[in-house]
């Protein structure tokens, strides 16, 4: 019995020490860093205009910047256009996320950044002073944009009117903090631009770039919910099943969805009944060119349908399922 004992014991002692061994590697574990690439974006027309479209597309104002919760489309709050924003448990995360300023002011935003630190921040998730960024910011998606259009994202944000708008830094949870330093890597080999002339190819590029798998999970038919109490959003079926996707739609009928939003960018008055509650970004969205959204079109129905039906508004009013 006494032997038994002891052998139960060496066995605990083993396993803490094991256990502390592992704390100690994770806890002084560095990520996978590559230095910064030295380089100096050039601010031309051309690329300030595609890189204000991909951060519209890639809605980094969606995270980076505070808005009206009042109005449809969740604006953002004028003059906060990328001044930061923070995360609280309550949003689902796991701890306080900042969701840093990205405006070029010096003191409290990027404006201390090298063009290079930027690029490596956006595509490999390492910040200016070497610390892994938390993969709500999908920088792992982002790797795959290809090298112009993320020079192009820097020189944009290089543009924006700087705000000087401070945020404490993100403070993640045990083990989520240390868990999260393997998520980087680094791009190693140049991305060249997506072929526009294939329509499949570059929608599925869009597709990415937008994050349209975040909401609407890998196949597309996750229900991802998205609570706002008393109220909640489940992300729409949108793959091509016929019953419960959008299998049925026509190419027209998918842009007309988008565009049905553009009065309301324009000054009009906002959608009535359950789409006037979302979190689509159809602000964003209903501004892509309608060449963009037939690519979009194409990319989508090449995908395996899922039959899946979704309620999208529960306990909305006007309930509308899709």
């Amino acid at each position: 019995m006494k032997r038994a004992v002891r052998v139960f014991l060496y066995s605990l002692a083993g396993l803490a020490c094991l256990a502390g061994a592992a704390f100690a590697y994770l806890s002084l574990r560095k990520p996978d860093v590559a230095p910064p690439p030295a380089i100096r974006i050039e601010p031309t027309p051309e690329r300030l205009a595609r890189g204000k479209y991909i951060a519209m597309l890639a809605d980094c104002a969606g995270c980076h910047s505070p808005h009206d919760m009042t109005r449809f489309g969740l604006p953002v709050l004028e003059g906060q256009l990328l001044a930061g924003f923070q995360f609280k448990p309550e949003n689902g995360v796991p701890g306080y996320v900042t969701a840093p300023n990205l405006t070029p002011d010096p003191e409290t935003g990027i404006g201390a950044w090298t063009d290079g630190e930027k690029i490596r921040a956006i595509r490999e998730g390492i910040d200016k002073d070497g610390n892994t960024l938390f993969p709500m910011m999908p920088y792992t998606r982002f790797r795959n944009l290809s090298d112009e259009d993320v020079y192009a994202l820097v020189a944009y944000l290089n543009s924006v009117p700087p705000v000087k708008s401070a945020h404490p830094k993100t403070q993640l949870n045990f083990p989520v903090g240390l868990m999260v330093k393997f998520t980087p890597k680094p791009v190693t080999a140049p991305v060249p631009p997506p072929d526009r002339s294939n329509h499949v190819a570059y929608g599925k590029y869009l597709a990415a770039a937008g994050g349209c798998q975040d909401c609407h999970g890998e196949n597309l038919a996750a229900a991802n919910v998205f609570p706002f109490p008393p109220l909640k959003v489940i992300a729409a079926n949108i793959s091509p099943d016929r019953q419960t996707g959008i299998g049925k739609w026509t190419e027209k009928d998918f842009l007309d969805k988008f565009a049905s939003y553009r009065d309301y960018v324009a000054g009009g008055p906002p959608k009535a009944g359950p789409d006037s509650f979302t979190v689509m970004p159809w602000l964003n969205f209903a501004q892509l060119p309608d060449d963009d959204l037939r690519a979009l079109y194409a990319y989508l129905r090449t995908l395996p349908p899922v039959k899946k039906a979704i309620e999208t508004h529960p306990g909305f009013p006007d309930r509308k399922k899709t």
